[in-house]
């Protein structure tokens, strides 16, 4: 049995980690930091508290520690835990800038630990259906991937104020993580970047509305996300050679998980028919249309690879060098942004 710790039990700690950390054959919700409160404890009875990440880090029955709080102290949590000697995973974005995480990267080297982020939208429903999709191929030659995600969120959150706070990164590191991800995933690396990021929301803070159009060679990805959108546009839109593929709808496991503490038996990240994709392809001179079924998403994939993982089974499920690419790419975006220009992106700076 792996014993987990959570350092934070805000929305990513309560609604995602514990709930995935409790639902994990081999893993063990076992302790977490709440400096002034137990709503932890309430909910998962037997764990214990501790108020100083100190106290949990000299914890040496903790195999994992899991950093789940605002984004500007991703990195001083995740070196912490790392230093004493940890296994670590990192919410998304495992730090605001790149160079952090290289840093990052070379202490758990370092000290022969293991460094993840929680890149879990590999995970949704209908990233996996449109993964099959494009292994199947029925699209022939891809030329264009737009991947939406839209909300309508007039005012900031005040569950979350942080997330309006310039220095954490805005929309661009919150969405745009894990939307600039899944084509990297997909595609590898792009070959540059022109982007817009911008605020359309009344009042001052961070940016709540980008786009960023990804060259690769033959295809362009467009991402998008925004704030200020009551109707929205398709989650995913491929158009190939041979046909279309359009999405609608989200993964329905957010919603799912913060309405429990654990994730029981039985289906699990099924979404209704009414949110199957919809595929398009030219036969025979003819337009043929029918639905995808969706594959189920289920997040719990990511911390059974974790587990794999620390015990010499398998690699990570994602890799601290594919964060690194991610904020990388999001740095030049921000300066495609400020410079109203495409980017090249020079990947040949990697961390090793």
């Amino acid at each position: 049995m792996i014993r987990a710790g959570l350092i934070g039990f805000g929305l990513g700690g309560r609604v995602f980690h514990a709930p995935l950390l409790s639902s994990v054959e081999g893993l063990e919700l076992a302790a977490i930091v709440e400096r002034n409160s137990n709503h932890a404890a309430d909910r998962y009875p037997g764990i214990t508290t501790y108020r100083t990440i100190d106290a949990m880090l000299a914890d040496s029955s903790l195999g994992l520690i899991v950093v789940t709080t605002p984004n500007d102290s991703h990195f001083e949590y995740a070196r912490q835990a790392l230093e004493a000697g940890k296994n670590v995973v990192v919410d998304k974005p495992m730090c605001v800038f790149s160079a952090e995480i290289a840093q990052l990267m070379k202490l758990a080297a370092a000290r022969s630990v293991m460094l993840a982020p929680f890149h879990s939208r590999r995970w949704d429903s209908d990233f996996l259906t449109l993964k099959k999709l494009l292994q199947d191929g029925p699209l022939g030659r891809l030329v264009h991937f737009e991947s939406n995600m839209d909300r309508w969120r007039p005012a900031p959150t005040a569950r979350m104020p942080w997330k309006n706070d310039p220095a954490q990164g805005g929309l661009l590191l919150d969405l745009g993580t894990h939307l600039a991800d899944q084509p990297l995933a997909l595609f590898g690396n792009p070959e540059a970047v022109d982007a817009e990021i911008k605020r359309e929301r009344d009042g001052e803070g961070a940016n709540d509305c980008f786009t960023l159009r990804l060259r690769y060679p033959g295809m362009t990805v467009v991402v998008s996300a925004n704030t200020l959108s009551t109707l929205e546009r398709p989650r995913y839109h491929l158009r190939g050679t041979k046909g279309n593929y359009w999405k609608r709808g989200v993964d329905p496991q957010e919603a799912a998980l913060s309405r429990v503490t654990r994730v029981g038996d039985g289906p699990w990240g099924q979404e209704p028919t009414a949110d199957w994709g919809t595929l398009c392809v030219d036969v025979d001179g003819g337009q043929v249309t029918r639905p995808i079924e969706s594959i189920p998403g289920d997040y719990r994939l990511y911390y059974a690879i974790v587990r794999d993982a620390l015990l010499g089974k398998g690699p990570v499920p994602v890799s601290a060098l594919a964060a690194w690419r991610v904020a990388r790419l999001l740095e030049w975006a921000a300066e495609s942004a400020e410079q109203r220009r495409e980017v090249v992106c020079n990947w040949s700076e990697e961390p090793s």
